[in-house]
């Protein structure tokens, strides 16, 4: 971390870099350098061959993957949308008996957390707004726009990966309650195991005062869900395609995109729809940085995003499963998308429930 904490400077006096930290810079920064090598190495040399979601989302994936939101194929966000605008002011009431933080997982664009922090403007709640994401480029774009468009709203960003920022977060001693949002079905990247895994990790670092309002994409129309993720714009396809684009800048790589494509298929067994690069002949890729050349059958694939759908019982039975209680659900008008509010089950103590000074 290369700056300090600015929580106390006022907003008017404030600049924009200084209204969000980055978690990944200086020796953080070389040893996420190091993990994406070992993580491409890893991947490459397995069968099948795999390369984890989260390296889709560089700054180029996440101006990528807002532009997918928009697409009309592409439900989760409207239905998801639907759901926040008319249930608001419900889901801030689970926290909003004392100050609270609005922590943001992934926070993107940010534009359907802003209509939970529109509404506690409305309800005239003392907030601030946490987003936490891993692309800097995004996080400057959104504490820029909302300096602008919500002037009064106190915002502290990180730059981070999840897990990291929610342990920096619970590192603040400042008595206030954290309202965290994992949107957008991102729970559904994790198979069920390392779902499991990320919530229970997730639970370590809230409070009994805290809650947890997350998204689930449900089961629904298999031609639906392919629709969603082959869209006809081709935006889908350059979201996983950039995959290479990455490599080839930050690991000095050789990809050819023109000898691959962009496969997504839904997987009926396991309940997930699951995104792959193709192939689409035989060829040998040299990456420079990791000193290796990986060959490439005709039409093998490279395995890059799970998203997992989900029924009411395994939703209930992951928050068991994870240390949570469900305390509310609230589905959109097809019944297509789910945000629930979850509560950690954890013994009270006497700092969780003291007023906030």
């Amino acid at each position: 971390m290369t700056r300090p904490p600015v929580l106390g400077v006022p907003l008017n006096d404030a600049k924009t870099d200084d209204l969000y930290l980055d978690l990944t810079q200086s020796n953080q920064r070389l040893n996420s350098d190091q993990e994406l090598g070992y993580e491409v190495l890893v991947g490459l040399s397995s069968l099948p061959k795999r390369l984890p979601s989260h390296l889709i989302y560089d700054d180029r994936g996440s101006e990528l993957f807002q532009r997918i939101m928009g697409l009309p194929e592409y439900y989760p966000t409207r239905c998801e949308e639907q759901i926040l605008r008319a249930y608001a002011r419900e889901i801030l009431n689970s926290v909003a008996k004392r100050p609270f933080n609005i922590v943001d997982l992934g926070a993107g664009d940010g534009k359907k957390t802003m209509i939970l922090v529109e509404e506690a403007q409305r309800m005239k709640v003392d907030f601030r707004f946490v987003p936490i994401d891993i692309s800097a480029g995004a996080m400057r774009g959104l504490v820029s726009r909302v300096r602008t468009e919500h002037p009064d709203v106190a915002i502290q960003g990180l730059v981070a990966e999840y897990t990291a920022g929610v342990r920096w977060l619970a590192s603040q001693s400042d008595g206030r309650s954290n309202l965290v949002l994992f949107l957008g079905s991102n729970i559904g990247n994790f198979d069920r195991a390392n779902a499991r895994g990320f919530l229970s990790r997730l639970w370590a670092s809230m409070r009994v005062t805290d809650r947890l309002l997350i998204g689930f994409d449900l089961k629904k129309d298999i031609d639906r869900l392919l629709a969603a993720y082959n869209d006809s714009e081709g935006v889908t396809a350059e979201f996983n395609l950039n995959l290479l684009d990455r490599l080839n800048k930050e690991l000095e790589a050789d990809f050819d995109r023109s000898r691959w494509r962009h496969f997504g298929t839904y997987n009926v067994f396991s309940g997930a729809m699951e995104s792959y690069l193709v192939s689409m002949e035989h060829q040998t890729v040299h990456i420079n940085r990791l000193e290796r050349l990986f060959t490439f059958e005709p039409w093998e694939p490279i395995h890059t995003e799970y998203s997992y759908k989900y029924l009411p019982a395994d939703m209930d039975s992951l928050a068991a499963d994870s240390g949570y209680r469900v305390e509310a659900r609230f589905l959109d008008q097809d019944g297509w998308f789910s945000d629930d509010v979850w509560a950690p089950i954890k013994r009270p103590v006497e700092a969780d429930l003291s007023p906030a000074e």
